[in-house]
């Protein structure tokens, strides 16, 4: 059972590991998807669908729907399937909580009829706002349970237990296969320095899109307000959609009313997010994991291969003195293999911070055969000077600050502790004034 109540205790969530979605992000999404079905995929038929005399949807009309929602939390996707099924335009506002039971999903309701007081109302927690949207925008007013035609009155009640008795089973499984995804706000947005949107983003989206699910949670990372347009299969809303991408209903699809920016593509729209919303884009997350288990297992072997493979020539006052050299020629400086994926993450990084910085290359790798000629030297120069052989490493006015997500303290960790940047800016003003004297 404690396994269980783990999806929804954001609280106890590991550090998030975010950025553009990976190939076991769209696995792991795809198969959450999966354990849902049917559910957050397909629109109730027109006629189940509460409409006014003009035959336009009731939400559509009259009433203004904001969730306060957390896209990892069980309870909340439960709510966001209805909405899917019933075809509504919700607000979402992300809500975090720091207590588990905290976080169930909150409705805020306001209605306003011709000629009508508004009408204001809240529901909070699963059950009550489902009860709520059955009721008020459907026709029948409680949900469809599926049944069969040709099957007796005692076989459909079986149906119904057992369907009821899956969806209890599988509701989990999305936060289990995207554990840690959609819960917390990430370290790249999460002071005020972040730019905000001033006005609602719109996502035309259905719950159990894999891709769409992927976007909902950089959105919600990035604690970034926005309105859903559902548009499951059988939407009308698909002709909206349709008409806007000149032509496609593809699910997700991302506009920005603050800055004209329209787009589909889940891997392009989360890309967008960080560039637009965020101060930096995080690097790989299997990196990142990866090297918070590799890092400190290979570190003394490192070290002790290190010396050994500079070889007998190696001359540690020379190599020491070029590296000072090198390390002193540019504000930033980076060393790197060009075969290795965390060089090029860290590259990668300083590029999408706008930061100039100069690269050297130590070769392919440090294998023997694969590094440069003089790199084996430098390695363990930079070994004996820092404490560190492996690559990349960083440094800033001379000082290093280590590899990607590990060192002095490393570059991810000096962005989240909002001192990377102001370190770059004190590099090139020293930089400067050096110059000019």
């Amino acid at each position: 059972l404690s396994l269980f109540l783990i999806p929804n205790a954001q609280s106890l969530a590991p550090p998030p590991i975010l950025s553009i979605p990976s190939g076991l992000d769209t696995l792991t999404s795809g198969l959450a998807s999966i354990t849902r079905l049917p559910r957050g995929v397909t629109v109730l038929s027109a006629d189940a669908i509460a409409s006014d005399d003009n035959n336009n949807s009731v939400n559509n009309n009259n009433d203004q729907l904001t969730l306060y929602d957390l896209e990892g939390d069980m309870d909340c996707r439960s709510v966001r399937e209805v909405m899917t099924e019933l075809d509504l335009c919700v607000n979402i506002e992300p809500r975090f909580c720091t207590v588990p039971a905290a976080a169930a999903p909150i409705l805020h309701v306001e209605s306003k009829a011709d000629d009508a007081p508004t009408i204001s109302l809240e529901l909070k927690g699963k059950d009550d706002i489902i009860a709520f949207l059955y009721k008020t925008y459907t026709t029948s007013g409680t949900p469809t349970l599926p049944t069969t035609a040709t099957a007796t009155e005692q076989e459909n009640e079986g149906i119904i237990i057992l369907q009821q008795a899956l969806n209890q089973v599988t509701q989990f499984m999305p936060s289990l296969l995207r554990f840690g995804r959609g819960l917390k706000i990430s370290k790249c947005c999460a002071n005020d320095a972040a730019p905000r949107p001033e006005k609602p983003l719109i996502l035309y989206s259905y719950e159990s899109n894999q891709f769409c699910r992927l976007v909902r949670e950089v959105l919600t990372e990035l604690n970034i307000s926005y309105e859903i347009r559902s548009a499951g299969k059988g939407s009308p809303r698909r002709a909206e959609l349709a008409k806007l991408s000149g032509g496609s209903t593809q699910c997700p699809y991302l506009v920005d009313p603050n800055t004209n920016v329209q787009m589909a593509e889940s891997k392009d729209i989360i890309a967008y997010l960080y560039k637009t919303y965020a101060l930096w884009t995080p690097p790989n997350g299997a990196l990142q994991a990866a090297s918070g288990i590799v890092t400190p297992l290979l570190k003394p072997v490192y070290a002790y291969i290190a010396p050994r493979q500079a070889g007998e020539a190696y001359d540690e006052g020379a190599t020491k003195s070029k590296i000072e050299e090198e390390i002193s020629s540019a504000p930033v400086v980076i060393y790197t293999y060009e075969l290795s994926p965390f060089c090029t993450e860290a590259t990668d990084l300083l590029d999408n911070l706008g930061i100039e910085y100069k690269e050297i290359s130590l070769g392919l790798e440090w294998i023997p055969g694969l590094i440069a000629e003089g790199g084996a030297a430098k390695r363990a120069a930079l070994g004996s000077m820092t404490g560190q052989t492996s690559l990349p490493h960083v440094f800033v006015n001379g000082k290093s600050v280590g590899g990607l997500f590990s060192g002095t303290p490393g570059v991810v960790p000096a962005l989240e502790e909002g001192k990377f940047v102001d370190m770059v800016e004190a590099a090139k003003a020293s930089t400067a004034a050096s110059s000019v004297a």
